[in-house]
């Protein structure tokens, strides 16, 4: 399907960024195309976005980037 993609400006949490970076590496894909993907899933209430080995692969990523946000802290981080 043909799209329109937009650049955005978005502020993130500096290890969660990181893990999404390596994520992506690890997929193969632009952070831009892991995003989607993730929203999309997000979008439709499906759960899992990803398969059992690549939460395996994010796991490690957090723990390698120091990255301890989990689903429970989602809107109550503050700078």
């Amino acid at each position: 399907m043909k799209i329109e993609r937009v650049q955005t400006g978005v502020r993130m949490e500096k290890q969660l960024v990181k893990v999404l970076k390596g994520t992506a590496e690890y997929l193969d894909m632009s952070l831009g195309d892991l995003l989607e993907g993730i929203v999309l899933h997000a979008f439709d209430g499906k759960e899992p976005a990803f398969s059992a080995e690549t939460r395996a692969k994010i796991a490690a990523l957090k723990a390698i980037y120091g990255c301890t946000l989990d689903a429970t802290m989602s809107h109550k981080l503050t700078e």
